[in-house]
């Protein structure tokens, strides 16, 4: 299972972007998938998080600026990301979980968001 994250860039405070993560099969085939980011000097954190029937999280600090969304026919794995503050620059990473047989999960390359001032 190969995940290939992109969409990263430099955007400016109060501006917008959206994440694509790219599954090489069918995306249904997965219990969660979810965004993560990593900024500098600071732990991995889960962002946003989608079942396989729809249901989302979100982190406090996001709620109601992104949206994570799939595809189901394309696999792919989206985070609309909007008024982006500087605290959001981080490398973001796509995640995705099984269950069946056994548990496993399988991680993006990263994509880097960096916000300026």
């Amino acid at each position: 299972v190969q995940l290939q994250a992109s969409g990263g860039g430099l955007v400016q405070a109060g501006g917008s972007l959206r994440l694509s993560c790219t599954v090489s099969e069918s995306i249904l085939s997965f219990s969660i998938t979810a965004w993560y980011r990593q900024a500098p000097g600071k732990q991995r954190e889960e962002v946003a998080s989608i079942t396989g029937g729809g249901s989302t999280q979100y982190i406090d600090s996001v709620k109601g600026r992104f949206t994570i969304s799939k595809d189901n026919f394309k696999n792919v794995l989206y985070l609309q990301m909007t008024t982006l503050k500087p605290e959001d620059t981080a490398v973001y990473y796509c995640k995705a979980r099984k269950v069946r047989p056994i548990v496993r999960e399988y991680w993006g390359q990263g994509t880097l968001v960096t916000v300026s001032s």
